[in-house]
């Protein structure tokens, strides 16, 4: 039988506090720390020096910021794989991992959770650490720069490859990653490394919708857990209501690839919040029968609105399909009112993850009453052009607070 995630944290809890209750052992001595919750295992898997990762922004970084970034890079780092319990979102026990980046100083350091960006080869995954990977570059340079760093894999890769990827869904992000931290918190004190305990977020694309969904459910549910000191996240869709309707109604890019990652969360949202429907409920032939036979890997190259069934575009400007509504609703994390301060990060011009996503999120959480959220306009930048921008703002975010 699978316990749900509260069940989950109960047992722990409840198996902690039996623990504890001992208070001597036979011997009269304090006993032992108390065991792991969430570490299952740790292993090393690089050790790159400060003059390997000067080298790296010489080959990877603009000549207009190399010579900035390579003056904070102090530390050489060693990484980390760390496995870790964690709880799919029907509550189903499981192992997850990610990547832990430890700068090597003998000074206490705060600790970054970096949420990756959209990967579809677990190659991409943190804990693999592949060239392409958000922890091999940008990780280990803010790990150079003096900050411990988490890198959830997310459900789908590294020790859960087997399982598919839940993209874009706000529980399963938050929560992959808020036990990554607990792991990471549980190896930083088995091995003595100096965490001044306070935490950073950032992420983009993928990552930045992570971060506020991590951000969020810390804050809201587990607020005096961690000692948050200030998130920055890029080009995240946190306006999952708007955003959704807008791809159904509105003329869009007409781009295979973006259009394959709206798919992408389609079919997430379908499967989760246990829908079951058949793509032709959907979407139009050809386009339902490739999906169902081939899942994302399907080419729509045009607005993808018209790829649409009226009947389901129909239902959801109506109001009467509840079902897909409230799945596309329970994955909203603009309007809500953070305490840390929060900067969001993007491009004017993304016509991939479309800018009115942090517009909003501002606009709603300043209304609530917020004053602590800042929108940072990338004027004229698209997805990808708006990500220098965003990792430059971040690092002076950081090390200006740090």
């Amino acid at each position: 039988m699978a316990l749900n995630r509260k069940e989950f944290l109960l047992s722990l809890l409840l198996s902690t506090t039996v623990f504890l209750s001992g208070c001597k052992n036979e011997n009269g001595k304090d006993p032992d720390p108390e065991p792991d919750a969430y570490l299952v295992s740790s292993s090393e898997i690089r050790s790159l020096t400060n003059d390997q990762l000067v080298a790296q922004v010489g080959r990877q970084l603009p000549a207009s910021i190399q010579a900035l970034i390579s003056k904070a890079l102090v530390h050489d780092v060693k990484v980390y794989k760390l496995v870790y319990n964690t709880t799919l979102p029907d509550g189903t026990a499981t192992k997850a991992s990610g990547a832990l980046i430890v700068p090597q100083t003998t000074t206490a350091v705060p600790m970054l959770s970096q949420q990756h960006a959209t990967i579809q080869d677990d190659a991409d995954a943190p804990s693999n650490f592949g060239p392409n990977s958000d922890a091999a570059f940008g990780g280990t340079l803010f790990a150079s720069m003096g900050f411990i760093l988490a890198c959830p894999d997310y459900i789908g890769y590294g020790e859960t490859k087997n399982l598919p990827h839940l993209y874009e869904h706000r529980e399963s992000l938050a929560t992959t990653s808020l036990d990554m931290l607990r792991a990471a918190r549980e190896f930083i004190r088995k091995n003595s490394i100096k965490w001044d305990e306070r935490l950073f977020l950032t992420g983009y694309s993928e990552g930045g919708f992570a971060t506020m969904s991590l951000q969020k459910k810390i804050e809201e549910e587990f607020p005096s857990e961690f000692k948050l000191v200030a998130s920055s996240m890029g080009a995240g869709a946190y306006h999952k209501s708007a955003f959704m309707k807008y791809i159904i109604n509105e003329k869009t890019h007409g781009i295979a690839s973006y259009n394959q990652l709206y798919l992408w969360t389609l079919l997430t949202y379908n499967n989760v919040y246990k829908l079951n429907r058949p793509m032709s409920y959907y979407l139009k032939e050809p386009y339902a029968t490739q999906v169902t036979q081939n899942g994302i890997n399907t080419d729509i190259q045009m607005s993808i609105s018209d790829a649409f069934t009226d009947s389901f575009k129909k239902a959801i400007n109506d109001g009467t399909d509840t079902g897909f509504l409230n799945a596309v609703k329970d994955n909203d994390v603009y309007d809500w009112k953070p305490k840390t301060p929060t900067t969001l990060y993007h491009g004017t011009a993304d016509n991939l993850v479309f800018y009115f996503n942090s517009e909003d999120a501002e606009k709603a959480m300043k209304a609530r009453g917020a004053t602590n959220v800042k929108l940072e306009p990338l004027k004229g930048r698209d997805h990808y052009t708006g990500v220098a921008d965003y990792l430059l703002g971040t690092f002076f975010t950081l090390t200006n607070l740090k």
